[in-house]
């Protein structure tokens, strides 16, 4: 096994691994997805797009240093920065969202529950919010495996295993969506239903909290 396969292979189990130990990467599309009642096809199309976002920056920002010859420490540091950042917008989305759906339970108790997607401005607000918060999120692991190739200015090997590892990253956040809204479907627990907002808030709540203090 030459190198360039042994880090393609390394770029796969990583784009998988980081993923799945990662609840940040698919918990809150689930959330968001049950509360805010979006069809399957537009919770796919979120994943994807907010799972381009999160890789692609990465890639971007990996390319700039590496063509400004700026060194793996840096980058990693400059990542960080915004792993932090993008930790911080979505644990106070999370609070934000949370504080809503109190206010709304007091707003509406006693009364027949509603979606809460009455106007198309409110439905794209949450979705821009989690794209953001994607594009924000670096891919740490990508930065490293990146460099080997670059130094020695083979930037074709580059430019596959960033696409092996967006395919790995994008595939698995969207597997693991997929995988626990089959799994919450198959528990409707209708008692429950006029708390789903509450719950959502909680969720992103406690995925951002989970990076900011225990370093998931």
């Amino acid at each position: 096994m030459d190198n360039y396969t042994a880090l393609l292979l390394t770029a796969l189990t990583i784009g998988v691994i980081h993923t799945i130990a990662g609840p940040d990467h698919y918990l809150p599309f689930v959330a968001l997805s049950k509360s805010r009642n979006w069809s399957m096809t537009k919770t796919i199309n979120v994943v994807i797009l907010s799972g381009l976002a999160h890789v692609l920056s990465s890639v971007i920002i990996g390319f700039i240093g590496i063509a400004a010859g700026i060194g793996l420490s840096k980058l990693e540091l400059f990542e960080g920065y915004r792993g932090n950042l993008a930790a911080w917008l979505l644990f106070s989305f999370g609070v934000a969202y949370t504080a809503w759906a109190v206010f709304r339970l007091i707003r509406r108790r006693g009364h027949v529950h509603k979606n809460l997607d009455e106007k198309s401005s409110k439905k794209q607000l949450t979705v821009w919010i989690i794209f953001m918060i994607f594009l924000f999120g670096p891919c740490e692991p990508l930065i490293p495996i990146l460099m080997y190739p670059a130094a020695e200015h083979n930037y074709g090997a580059v430019g596959l295993i960033a696409l092996v590892f967006a395919v790995a990253t994008i595939g698995t956040m969207l597997i693991s969506v997929l995988i626990l809204l089959k799994g919450f479907n198959l528990f409707r627990l209708s008692s429950l239903e006029k708390y789903h907002h509450l719950i959502a808030g909680f969720a992103l709540m406690l995925c951002g909290a989970g990076i900011l203090f225990l370093g998931l």
